[in-house]
C-alpha cells in the first residue's frame, strides 16, 4: 500500500492500512475500559478501608498472575492464532467488568466482604492481562511494513495514552454522577464487548504460527535471547527499576482525597494528566521520529521522569501536580517508543511472543508491583516521603545503568536493534 506523498501527511500513513486502524480502535476501547475500572476500583477500595496499603494490594493482585504465567503467555502468543487469542482476552476483560458490577450491586450489604471479592476479580484480571499483553504487542509488526513501524509504535502509544486520558476522566465523572462504581463497570463491560466484536474484522497477513513443542527450552528462549542482547536487557531492566521506584499512580487516591482535597473528579484528572503529556509527545514522535542518539535520549528522559516525580511528591497545588504528571507522561513516552521499536525490530517474528512476555513481566514488576511498593512505603513512611524517595531512587538507577550498560549509553539509530 502506498504511503502518503505529502510530507506533512507522512506521519498519518500507517492509518492507510485498514487492519492497523481496526487494531487501534479495539485497543482504544479496551484501554479506556480498563482505565475506567482502575479509577472505580481505587476509589471504591480506599473509600471502604482508608488504608494506602490496600491500594498497593490492588496492584499486587494484578501482578501475581503475570509473574506465574508470563512464560506460558509468551509461548501461547508464538504458538497459537494471535487474533483469536486476543479476542479471548477481550472477552475475559468484559467478564471481569461484569463481575465487578455484580460485586458493586451487592456490596452495600457487606462492604468489607466485598474487598476480598474485588481482589479475587483483580487476580482474574491480571491473568487475562498476562495473555493479552504479548498477544497485543506481537501483532503490531504484522500490520504495517517495517519502514512505517517507528511511526506505528508512536501512534500505538498515542492511542494507548489517549485512552489513559479519557478513561480516568470518564471513570471519575461517571462515578461522581452515579454516586458509585456500578455504572462505571457497566460501561467498561460494554466497551470491552465492542472491542471483541471489532477484532473480528481484522485479518493478519502472516505465516502460520510456529508449532514448536512446549518444553522448558522453547519456553525459556525469550529469557535467553534478552540476556544475550545486552541492549535489550538494559532497555527492559532500566524501565522496570525506574518506574518501580518512581511510580506514584497507586497513591493518587490518597493525594486526591487527603493532600489536594478533591473528589473522584480530581482523581480522574490526576490519572489523566500523564496521558495528556504522553499523547502530546507521541504525536510529535509520530511526525518527527527519532533519528539519532536514541540511547542517551532515553537516559535523559528517564532522569526527567524521576525529577518530575519528586516535584509531584512535594506539590500541594492541583495545577502544579497536573503539570508534573503531564511531564512524567511525556518523558516516559520517549522511553516507550525507543524501547518498543528496538524490541520489536530487533526480535525475529517467531520469538516476539516470548521476548515480549519477558518485557511484559518487567513492565508488570514496574507497574503492578510498583503499586504495592508505593502502598507499602507510604504505609511505613507516609505518602509524600514515599513518592519523593521513589523519584530519588529513579535518578540513582539512571546513573548505575548508564555506567553498567554501555550498549544502551551508545545506542544511536532505532533501526540498529538487530
Amino acid at each position: 500500500m502506498a504511503t502518503a506523498e505529502n510530507p506533512k501527511l507522512e506521519g498519518w500513513a500507517v492509518f492507510a492500512y485498514r487492519d492497523f486502524t481496526v487494531y487501534e480502535f479495539a485497543l482504544f476501547l479496551i484501554e479506556v475500559a480498563l482505565e475506567m475500572m482502575s479509577v472505580a476500583v481505587g476509589w471504591q477500595v480506599y473509600e471502604i478501608t482508608h488504608r494506602p496499603l490496600d491500594l498497593g494490594l490492588v496492584g499486587l493482585a494484578q501482578f501475581l498472575p503475570g509473574i506465574v504465567l508470563f512464560l506460558a503467555s509468551g509461548h501461547a502468543a508464538d504458538r497459537f492464532d494471535r487474533r483469536r487469542l486476543l479476542m479471548s482476552c477481550y472477552g475475559g476483560f468484559a467478564l471481569c467488568a461484569a463481575l465487578l458490577l455484580t460485586i458493586a450491586w451487592r456490596g452495600s450489604q457487606s462492604a468489607n466482604a466485598s474487598i476480598y471479592a474485588i481482589y479475587a476479580v483483580l487476580v482474574l484480571l491480571g491473568t487475562v492481562r498476562s495473555f493479552a499483553g504479548p498477544a497485543t504487542r506481537v501483532m503490531l509488526p504484522q500490520l504495517v511494513p517495517e519502514e512505517h513501524f517507528p511511526s506505528a509504535v508512536a501512534w500505538n502509544a498515542s492511542v494507548f495514552q489517549g485512552a489513559t486520558i479519557l478513561g480516568p476522566m470518564a471513570g471519575g465523572l461517571i462515578y461522581t454522577i452515579s454516586h458509585g462504581p456500578s455504572m462505571v463497570y457497566l460501561t467498561a463491560m460494554l466497551m470491552a464487548s465492542a472491542a471483541l466484536l471489532s477484532t473480528l474484522w481484522m485479518k493478519l497477513r502472516t505465516k502460520a504460527p510456529a508449532q514448536e513443542a512446549a518444553n522448558l527450552t522453547t519456553v525459556l528462549a525469550g529469557f535467553r535471547y534478552v540476556w544475550r542482547k545486552k541492549l535489550l536487557l538494559g532497555l527492559i531492566s532500566l524501565d522496570m527499576f525506574a518506574v518501580l521506584l518512581g511510580g506514584a499512580v497507586a497513591l493518587l487516591p490518597v493525594y486526591a482525597r487527603e493532600i489536594l482535597r478533591t473528589g473522584p473528579w480530581g482523581l480522574g484528572l490526576l490519572r489523566s494528566a500523564p496521558g495528556v503529556g504522553a499523547v502530546a509527545m507521541a504525536i510529535v514522535l509520530a511526525h518527527r521520529p527519532l533519528q539519532r542518539r536514541a540511547g542517551p535520549t532515553m537516559l535523559w528522559c528517564v532522569a526527567g521522569f524521576g525529577v518530575c516525580t519528586i516535584i509531584f511528591g512535594i506539590s500541594r497545588s492541583l495545577v502544579l501536580s497536573l503539570i508534573a504528571l503531564a511531564l512524567i507522561g511525556a518523558t516516559d513516552m520517549v522511553s516507550i517508543v525507543i524501547r518498543g521499536t528496538l524490541i520489536q525490530l530487533g526480535t525475529p517474528d517467531e520469538m516476539r511472543g516470548r521476548v515480549n512476555a519477558v518485557d511484559m513481566l518487567f513492565i508488570g514488576v514496574s507497574n503492578e508491583l510498583g503499586q504495592f511498593e508505593s502502598g507499602l512505603t507510604a504505609q511505613w513512611f507516609g505518602t509524600v516521603p514515599a513518592v519523593v524517595l521513589g523519584g530519588i531512587g529513579t535518578l540513582v538507577v539512571i546513573a548505575i545503568w548508564a555506567w553498567q550498560f554501555p550498549e544502551l549509553r551508545n545506542a544511536d539509530r532505532l533501526s540498529d536493534g538487530n
